[in-house]
């Protein structure tokens, strides 16, 4: 084999060249992992997917790596400079969601008291991870379901968890560069109150409302709080009457996602853009990307939030 030899200068070009080029993406990357971002853990309804019970084809010809990629919904927002995540939701997937974040400094906020978005905190306690302090934002009725009734006063009692008073309207800023909001949405609320929330990031904003009963019955409206935000991760529990048999749609505690794109008719591409639909029954055709449901959501003009996407704040 002959072995070709480079004068001196061209190797010196060479490495100066290859800096030129590194060294921008080495500043890139120091930057972007500073930047605090939002990560979806998950999108599912409260009962998973698979569903408990369920011999349906939507959840026994499930892949198992069909399966690894539902989880129910949680939103993490990570903040590399402080070290420190929120996680928004405690989820029956709570365990894998966990690793997710990277070991940092954890602070969780709940929406309500329904058994997808609080009932991970049991994996808080001394029979799991045995935590120190966990902050846990929550509202009053929350806090007061929390408080009055195990297991969840046992994480009390044991300093496993802290609860940090929530008031409607009233913004906290959990590390120096997240302020949230939370705001009251009409939902069953059997044991507490339901909020959405709005996340504010250095340049980005979040709209969070996993459960709502009806937009009709918000005392908000929905296209006017679109424009004030630049991702929305709203209610997408059913697709339409068919998925639900068929039943009044007044029945149904939760707005059609056909509802939603309808109210939305008259709005502007790009906020029909910002919306990310979440929070999807098992029965929910929104669950297979290649679905005939998939590709009509997205033919109008509208996103499907997947698990694992990521978006900078």
């Amino acid at each position: 084999m002959k072995i070709r030899y480079y004068p001196s200068y061209v190797i010196k070009c060479l490495r100066f060249g290859l800096g030129v080029f590194l060294i921008p993406l080495f500043i890139w990357s120091q930057n972007e992992v500073k930047e605090p971002y939002l990560k979806v853990l998950g999108t599912i309804q409260d009962g998973g997917s698979p569903h408990i019970g369920c011999e349906k084809i939507c959840c026994n010809a499930l892949s198992q790596e069909q399966r690894s990629e539902r989880s129910v919904t949680s939103l993490a927002i990570l903040a590399p400079l402080t070290n420190s995540s929120l996680l928004f939701e405690a989820t029956p997937d709570i365990v894998a969601q966990w690793s997710e974040l990277q070991g940092t400094s954890v602070s969780i906020f709940l929406t309500h008291a329904h058994m997808g978005h609080y009932s991970g905190l049991i994996h808080l306690g001394r029979e799991a991870l045995g935590a120190k302090n966990i902050p846990v934002y929550a509202m009053p009725q929350m806090r007061a379901f929390l408080t009055e009734n195990g297991p969840w006063n046992q994480l009390l009692a044991l300093k496993n968890i802290k609860l940090i008073p929530l008031e409607a309207n009233t913004s906290v800023t959990p590390n120096n560069q997240i302020k949230v909001t939370p705001f009251l949405v009409p939902h069953r609320d059997e044991f507490s109150e339901t909020v959405g929330y709005r996340i504010q990031g250095p340049e980005k904003s979040i709209l969070f409302i996993p459960d709502i009963d009806k937009w009709s019955q918000w005392d908000k409206n929905l296209i006017e709080v679109l424009e004030t935000v630049d991702y929305a991760f709203i209610d997408a529990t059913f697709f339409d009457t068919k998925e639900i048999n068929y039943r009044p749609i007044a029945e149904i505690p939760h707005p059609l996602v056909t509802e939603t794109i309808l109210s939305l008719s008259m709005a502007s591409k790009i906020l029909k853009n910002k919306v990310y639909f979440i929070h999807m029954n098992h029965t929910n055709p929104l669950l297979n990307s290649e679905s005939k449901a998939s590709h009509w959501v997205k033919k109008q003009g509208f996103n499907i939030a997947r698990k694992g996407q990521q978006f900078k704040l």
